[in-house]
This record gives structure tokens, C-alpha cells and sequence, in this order.
């Protein structure tokens, strides 16, 4: 899969803001939770803003003005990563939002129903976690020294894999719960490790429903 997460301010040379007079739509999503937060727009400026600071900056359209998301209500959004479409003429934002998105109070500007169910805002959230420090490269960070270490990142997997079996063998529901989830956690490191992905797995699990 392409890798189209922008990192730097060279990366913006690929995005096509011909199309909207110097601006791209920036869809923005909370990295925890995969949950549609807003859609704004951003010129090159805002983008670059938005690199140096760590925080969504967009181009208002009434105002024609550069803004920081929260610079007055102090509702910022702190930037996980930035990924170009595939026609390179919008822009995803994950982010961790400090506070409401919406200038509503709301969470979020498509209001009650639009979040996504918890199972898929979950895992969602946790391969952003997992992708930003794979981008990142924390240190200190656990995930960033499984990513660093293959062999590690392989034991760990087959640990969590025996300790489910183990507790399903048992009938400890509760204990399989969260073997289980350790498991997934780890099956997503070792697969983002190798390059892939949980929209990879998400893409297969649909071709085999056809």
C-alpha cells in the first residue's frame, strides 16, 4: 500500500491545490477513536503552519485568514499525522483533540450518530496510536521497540496467542477477554512492522465476504 503520509514541509509539493483556488479540503479524525471530527480547509500556509506547530491550522474561507483551531477557545487539535489522498487533492488528519471539535460545544460538527461503533472507533484509534509511532519513533515508547526488534515483536505474539488459548482452555472469559485484546494489539505492531496494515486486513476480510 502507498505510503502518503506527509511529514514535511517538501511533502506538500505533492498536493494539488489547483483545484480549489489554493486550498484543500482536510478532513480531520480523532487518532483514539477514528471518530469524523470536522472538515475545514488549509492553503500551503495553513499546512505549513500546521507541520512546524503541531496543530491543525486552517485558512478561513469568510474570514480570509490563516486560524489555529482553539487559539481562543483553547480547543486545539494536536496532530498525530497527515496523510494525502490518492489524488493527492485532500488531506487526513488524525488528531487528539483537547476539548470539543465542533464551535457548537458538540464533539464532533457531524452531531449524535455520526461517531462509529465503539468495536471499529477502537481498533481504529489503536492502529493510529500504532502508525504515529512507527512515524515518530518515540523513545521510551513500547511499541516503538517492538517495531525496532522483529524477534521481539514475533515472541510477543506467539505469548499473547498461547496465553488466550490458555485461558479459553480454562473458561476464564474475563481473562481471554484481555488476552484477546493484547493479541490484537500485538498482531497490529507485527503486521504495521512488516508494512501492512489494519485497513489491509479490513480490505481482505471484504473480499471474502463477496
Amino acid at each position: 500500500m502507498t505510503d502518503r503520509t506527509i511529514r514535511s514541509v517538501a511533502d506538500l509539493d505533492s498536493l494539488d491545490f489547483g483545484k480549489s483556488e489554493g486550498l484543500v479540503p482536510i478532513v480531520v479524525q480523532d487518532a483514539r477513536t477514528g471518530e469524523t471530527l470536522m472538515l475545514a480547509y488549509a492553503n500551503r500556509d495553513a499546512l505549513e503552519a500546521s507541520l512546524s506547530s503541531g496543530e491543525m491550522h486552517f485558512w478561513s474561507r469568510s474570514r480570509d485568514e490563516l486560524w489555529r483551531k482553539g487559539e481562543t477557545s483553547g480547543n486545539t487539535l494536536q496532530i498525530r499525522s497527515l496523510h494525502a489522498d490518492c489524488d493527492a487533492d485532500s488531506v487526513l488528519a488524525l488528531v487528539v483533540p483537547a476539548g470539543p471539535a465542533c464551535h457548537t460545544g458538540e464533539g464532533t460538527c457531524f452531531g449524535a450518530g455520526s461517531s462509529p461503533e465503539v468495536a471499529d472507533g477502537a481498533l481504529t484509534g489503536l492502529a493510529a496510536t500504532i502508525e504515529a509511532r512507527a512515524t515518530e519513533r518515540s523513545e521510551g515508547s513500547y511499541t516503538t521497540r517492538l517495531l525496532a526488534d522483529r524477534n521481539l515483536c514475533i515472541k510477543k505474539l506467539g505469548e499473547e496467542s498461547a496465553e488466550l488459548i490458555a485461558a479459553l482452555a480454562t473458561g476464564d472469559v474475563e481473562e481471554a477477554i484481555a488476552e484477546a485484546t493484547d493479541l490484537v494489539y500485538h498482531m497490529l505492531v507485527a503486521l504495521r512492522a512488516e508494512g501492512a496494515t489494519l485497513a489491509d486486513v479490513a480490505a481482505e476480510l471484504a473480499q471474502r465476504a463477496k
